[in-house]
């Protein structure tokens, strides 16, 4: 049995490329020797930085593995050497960095990690902030430079550790001055594009908030392994507390500015949906309408399930390490406040302990009903209040028909104190309607059925009159107790609905991963984790685990309290979308790997309708010239034999360059063409490439230096792109070529003066088999921007779209310099494609 402990990550986290994160990478690894630790470096790139160069003097690196791509000569991390060599420390540099294919290595550098992490080896290692996954669209959007390398977020909140490596945006830029970054030319276009400072700052920020998020979870874990409950206010936590009424709108607002006030600030709106009826009157479709508000003041709404609200809402309060808790003052007028007693602000107040609460006015503060019409069920105070009433309301209507004797008669006091037993039924119950039917019957018969003064019991109108007492008093009381049981049961299910009504809006909304769910599960039943299982746990009744069944081999767990037989359904509920949401990922998982299978479907069908037209027109062309030739039965004319000999030449020429582009397409994607790159200078190429071109504006090509790029591959593409740019430039405008030299690269530009192409559809045009305004593939197979791409990139080069100003596209082919390149690698002329870090 392998019981070989897991290797611990540690993860240095830059903001940008040139913070330091590969120097004080070395420096660990330097002060863990001196310590006596075995350490290694795996793979280090100092990207020819003398100070970090220096920094490996004394440690042993472990030789990189050679490999062949594409023509290329690359250099990646050995693997196997590492893992035979069993160091306690491996140095791996550049977290998200790409394998090249083949010779069976792992796809991602991540990968490699996690390999050693598994045999027991400590990592260190580095990565910046724009190659995480859950950010690239982000830094894209900001820099203008997308990100081809990621690592998912999850790998890397998984370390043990997560460094950040900070710098200001001002000394990163002097840094880079300084030539410590890059090599001198390539500084200035450096700091005029991706080291702006305001690129910079959004990248820094973009760190120091992702690392924040890191250190919040920990400190969650932490606190709930401690059982800590007490406020850390080490971030400003905001929570409003919202009813479904219109007074929410005020309360989200007034809560953002508080939580605005504070850098990093969060606002939470939670919402309580009892079972006890309070509930019942909310208006789902406000709570709709705020919930959308929050999440637009970038807020995050939760929902949850508790007997008291004010106990709930401090409650979730403290789960959240929230700072400040927000409240709208009481909707219920004065004397409502009087009869009920305290409300839920003055109760969250005094549970509040270390968390601010903010009691805020809105206009409906003091607009409520006159009687608690919110309240199904009996509290402690009408339990009380009840009886009381059944022995003093009586007494005190006694006294006041006294006073009036001989203005009212017996019928109108005996209907008075009817309805004051009808009264007491309605607040007490039962019990307290008896009592109160009991005393008025003894003083109605006492003080006004004559004789008065005397008790009459044996007369059989007394024992009517208090007999109907009793039986009015027990039927109204019946009706109420039958009223508040079915109130009680409309609550349960209104509240019910009301959360599995906002689960369902989060998971259509928002698509939620399972461990969102499991967190909103949690969340809404107030326990300390709830998790996914492939069996049930055993526990005991009463140990606070409950367990419920999510699906087939399924179970979700929920520890921290005992459940109620009404959160229990609830609960079953929410563990049936949970295990929905794992037959959808296990549907999506099947999807992904039918998807390249139904992708090399299309593919094969866009080709066999491409080929049927295209292979065919020359090949039909060129045999019936040939057949013509060799008819007996026409004698053609040397002129005439010349024109069918040139246009069979013409159709073979052409079927051979479709067939060329087919078969180095495959080669392509098959990462077999052959290459070989040797410096050629524009000159010596553009004179074939636009020779079936037609007037051509070519300018600025003489003084360009040679490109390190292999020539007939070049040609192909300069030719593709010209003859592209030729079919959608207008009669009586030329295409124009044009080159430009800087920081070590050569950029052609191909232009046309077409009707050009939106934004959102130029990948397309990369695409095999597409063409620009095509509604089939009769007009040509579509090859060409798809293998000139795939040639360029080949030679280490790329090729990209713009706008042409005035109308039309260009295509930009940039290439590396003959020169620089091989001062990169005096082994080879084919550069290494390890990025920056």
């Amino acid at each position: 049995m392998n019981d070989v402990r897991r290797g611990r990550l540690k993860v240095y986290l830059g903001a940008a490329p040139g913070v330091g994160k590969t120097y004080r990478m070395l420096d660990e690894a330097r002060r863990r020797a001196a310590r006596g630790a075995d350490v290694v470096v795996g793979f280090a790139e100092c990207h020819g930085r003398p100070l970090t160069e220096a920094m490996l003097d004394g440690l042993e690196v472990v030789p990189r593995s050679p490999c062949a791509y594409r023509g290329g000569y690359f250099e990646e991390m050995d693997l196997p050497a590492v893992l035979a060599r069993r160091p306690e420390v491996a140095v791996v540099d550049e977290f998200a960095h790409s394998n090249v294919p083949g010779g069976g290595r792992n796809a991602k550098r991540w990968q490699d990690i996690d390999v050693l992490l598994a045999a027991g080896i400590d990592v260190v290692t580095a990565v910046n902030v724009q190659h995480l996954a859950s950010l690239k669209d982000v830094v894209e959007k900001i820099t203008g430079v997308p990100q081809h390398e990621t690592v998912p977020d999850d790998v890397v909140r998984r370390a043990r550790q997560i460094e950040l490596i900070d710098m200001p945006p001002e000394g990163l830029r002097r840094r880079m001055a300084h030539g410590n970054i890059y090599a001198p030319e390539k500084i200035d276009a450096a700091l005029a594009n991706y080291f702006r400072p305001g690129n910079l700052t959004a990248l820094r920020q973009l760190a120091l908030l992702w690392v924040a998020d890191r250190v919040d979870e920990a400190l969650h874990t932490y606190r709930a392994e401690h059982a800590i409950g007490g406020v850390w206010e080490t971030r400003e936590r905001v929570v409003v507390a919202l009813t479904g009424g219109p007074e929410g709108d005020t309360l989200i607002r007034r809560a953002a500015r508080i939580a605005d006030r504070s850098a990093g600030g969060d606002l939470l709106a939670v919402h309580v949906a009892r079972s006890d009826g309070l509930a019942a009157g909310v208006s789902h479709a406000s709570l709709a309408r705020q919930r959308r508000l929050v999440e637009d003041l970038g807020g995050s709404y939760h929902s949850v399930v508790g007997d008291g609200v004010a106990t709930a809402l401090v409650d979730f309060a403290r789960t959240e390490n929230a700072t400040q808790l927000v409240l709208g003052t009481s909707r219920r007028g004065r004397l409502e406040r009087f009869l009920t007693g305290p409300g839920t602000g003055e109760t969250v107040t005094e549970l509040s302990g270390d968390i601010d609460v903010h009691r805020v006015t809105h206009e409906r503060a003091g607009r409520g009903t006159l009687l608690p019409s919110r309240r199904r069920t009996l509290s402690t105070a009408r339990l009380i209040a009840g009886p009381v009433a059944g022995l003093v309301l009586p007494v005190l209507l006694t006294v006041c028909l006294a006073q009036v004797r001989g203005t009212v008669n017996l019928t109108s006091e005996a209907l008075l104190f009817l309805l004051a037993v009808v009264g007491v039924a309605c607040i007490g119950g039962v019990a307290s309607a008896v009592i109160a039917s009991v005393t008025a019957s003894l003083l109605l018969n006492y003080w006004f059925i004559p004789p008065i003064g005397q008790f009459t019991l044996d007369d059989p109108n007394a024992l009517l009159a208090l007999g109907v007492f009793t039986v009015v008093a027990a039927t109204v009381a019946a009706v109420v107790d039958r009223s508040l049981r079915l109130s009680r049961r409309s609550a349960r299910a209104t509240a019910e609905a009301e959360t599995m009504s906002s689960l369902a809006g989060s998971i259509v909304r928002g698509g939620q991963t399972i461990p969102a769910l499991l967190e909103r599960t949690r969340e809404t039943f107030g326990t300390d984790s709830a998790e996914l299982v492939d069996a049930p746990p055993d526990h005991e009744v009463g140990s606070g685990v409950t367990t419920v069944p999510a699906g087939p081999g399924a179970y979700l767990v929920l520890r921290g309290r005992t459940l109620s037989s009404s959160e229990r359904r609830v609960l079953a509920a929410f563990a049936a979308h949970v295990g929905s949401a794992v037959e959808r990922a296990q549907l999506a998982e099947a999807a992904a790997e039918i998807e390249p299978v139904k992708a090399a479907d299309r593919l094969r069908t866009a080709l066999l309708r491409a080929v049927g037209h295209d292979l065919r027109t020359p090949l039909a062309a060129g045999w019936a010239a040939v057949t013509s030739l060799r008819g007996r039965d026409v004698e053609f004319s040397e002129e005439d034999r010349d024109e069918l000999l040139a246009t069979a030449d013409e159709s073979m020429a052409k079927l051979n360059r479709l067939l060329e582009n087919l078969l180095d397409l495959s080669r392509l994607e098959a990462g077999v063409l052959p290459l070989n790159l040797r410096a050629t200078s524009l000159e010596e190429v553009l004179p074939m490439a636009l020779a079936d071109v037609p007037d051509v504006d070519l300018r600025d090509v003489e003084s360009i230096p040679p490109v390190l790029v292999d020539p007939p591959l070049l040609e192909r593409v300069i030719a593709n792109l010209a003859g592209n740019a030729a079919r959608h430039t207008p009669a009586g405008r030329r295409v124009m070529v044009t080159a430009s030299s800087l920081g070590g690269r050569v950029e052609l530009r191909v232009v046309d003066r077409g009707p050009g192409l939106p934004t959102t559809g130029r990948e397309r045009l990369f695409e095999p088999f597409q063409r620009l305004g095509d509604t089939d593939n009769t007009t040509g197979l579509g090859l060409g921007l798809a293998l000139a791409r795939g040639l360029t990139e080949a030679m280490n080069g790329s090729l990209t779209p713009e706008d042409t100003p005035g109308g039309g596209l260009t295509m930009v082919v940039s290439l590396p310099l003959a020169d620089r390149a091989s001062q990169a690698d005096p082994t080879t002329a084919t550069p290494t494609p390890h990025r920056a870090q």
